[in-house]
């Protein structure tokens, strides 16, 4: 999805990286977007929160008792996996969905 122009992927990926770096950093990322929108920032942005309400979900099954701790024991795992991967894209300026969810982010969080 080469969207974006290479000046525009540059200027975005600091914005693009700080969004995967917890909660702070992806408000951080949302407030420094709000002042100059960014295409390439607003993706990782959208991917970012996607997987931040996918942790607050997997925390939620975890106080379910035995099989829901096994869920969330091995969700947070594969989120993990999908966060180094997202933070990777975006530090080597591809805006590629991270697999699995990515593409659901992009429809749920269209708006942002």
């Amino acid at each position: 999805m080469e969207t974006n122009t290479q000046n525009s992927i540059a200027e975005g990926k600091t914005t693009a990286t700080i969004a995967y770096i917890t909660l702070i950093g992806l408000i951080i990322a949302f407030v420094q977007n709000g002042e100059k929108k960014n295409t390439f920032a607003a993706y990782h942005l959208r991917q970012s929160l996607g997987l931040m309400c996918t942790g607050v979900a997997l925390f939620i099954v975890g106080l379910i008792p035995f099989l829901g701790w096994i869920l969330s024991i091995l969700g947070t795992i594969a989120l993990i996996v999908l966060w180094i991967m997202g933070l990777m894209n975006a530090i080597n300026g591809k805006e590629q969905p991270i697999p699995l969810l990515g593409n659901l982010y992009s429809k749920w969080f269209a708006n942002i």
